[in-house]
């Protein structure tokens, strides 16, 4: 939970046991620890023994690892090879999008056919995509544009869960929102009622600087909010960084930290992670991060739909974010090779995170039924 130090509204990230979004925006009670997903976090970019957070700390607190590394060991990930056994296994399928159902704007070969199929077996489809460019609205139109028949209620980007995040903390409507990100985040806030700022717009300020020069920053900022910005520039990082640092209780909010993204399907791009970085070295602070591999948006949708979350196999491609988010929300885990992850790397002794399977693509489904009748 959140505690606060004194008058001057400063805090401290304290482990809490529970999970129940507190009622004030001065007095946070989550799982914050559970809720991070740790195994992304290094204290100051570095791999000292403990990890210190802070939210306009005043003093600092120290988590002990080992409550990132007390994971059990997980047995060598298997190659699926009887599709109809885990298909029957659950009754919910989360996929990752980017590197699963699409590469930049072009669809991966059978995934409408796979998608069909799953659904004729009465499975619920899932798509949750750290991609906070666009609004649940707007992917919408993606996968129509692509002719998947997929509806907005079945779609959650890490620009939702942003949103969904300052509203399950009762974020106060009075604060605004500094956004350095896309119109997929600035959409999602506006819904959720929140004011903002930043975005798009500041993307061609410059900085001037001058003998005595001082940057002002509005004081009325209560959360910074970070996520993938193909406009990124050095007024956005010091307007953050002086909101993080200078106003009391500000937030760090993290849409996801992926170190690369699909934008075309020629090559792998800098993602939203570098974004992310440039604000932790200015501000030494390390963010909540509201995407994958965090459980926020696994909570939010299994409370939603009603789900077991053993009843859920999770399907991506990358080990950090998709793997690890199925893994931290106790849900089986299938890694598919279409996207980032190649099979040499799922296999390399430095590799520590094993899904319960392994298949080339979501179209294997198909064939690897066909070959178990």
């Amino acid at each position: 939970m959140l505690s606060t130090t004194g008058p001057g509204a400063s805090h401290s990230l304290i482990v809490a046991s529970s999970t129940n979004a507190s009622k004030s925006f001065a007095n946070l009670n989550h799982n914050i620890p559970r809720f991070l997903g740790f195994r992304q976090f290094s204290p100051d970019c570095s791999c000292s023994g403990s990890v210190s957070f802070g939210w306009n700390s005043g003093r600092k607190r120290k988590l002990n690892r080992s409550r990132m590394e007390g994971f059990a060991i997980r047995a060598s990930a298997q190659p699926l090879k009887n599709a109809d056994e885990l298909i029957d296994s659950v009754e919910t399928f989360i996929f990752d999008c980017d590197g699963v159902i699409w590469k930049g704007d072009k669809l991966i070969d059978g995934v409408p056919e796979t998608l069909d199929m799953l659904r004729s077996k009465g499975k619920r489809l899932v798509f949750v995509t750290n991609n906070s460019t666009k609004s649940r609205k707007q992917y919408g139109k993606k996968f129509e544009t692509l002719g998947l028949n997929v509806t907005e209620e079945e779609i959650f980007a890490s620009s939702f869960a942003a949103a969904a995040y300052l509203k399950s903390i009762n974020f106060p409507k009075e604060k605004k929102i500094y956004v350095i990100g896309e119109e997929g985040i600035l959409k999602e806030l506006e819904l959720a009622g929140y004011k903002y700022l930043g975005g798009p717009d500041d993307g061609g300020k410059k900085i001037e600087l001058k003998p005595g020069f001082l940057m002002e920053h509005d004081e009325d900022v209560g959360a910074v909010v970070v996520g993938f910005d193909r406009y990124f520039n050095y007024y956005k990082v010091q307007y953050g960084t002086l909101c993080i640092r200078e106003n009391p209780g500000c937030l760090f909010i993290a849409t996801n930290r992926d170190a690369v993204t699909h934008l075309t399907d020629a090559q792998e791009w800098a993602g939203g992670g570098s974004m992310v970085g440039a604000l932790c070295g200015s501000t030494q602070r390390e963010p909540l991060v509201v995407g994958k591999p965090s459980t926020f948006m696994m909570d939010y949708l299994a409370n939603k739909f009603g789900i077991q979350k053993s009843q859920i196999c999770m399907v991506g491609d990358r080990l950090d974010t998709d793997i690890l988010f199925g893994q931290n929300g106790g849900c089986k885990t299938l890694l598919v090779l279409s996207g980032v992850t190649s099979l040499s790397t799922l296999e390399s002794p430095k590799n520590s995170i094993q899904p319960d399977f392994y298949t080339n693509k979501i179209s294997d489904f198909l064939s690897l039924k066909a070959a178990t009748v």
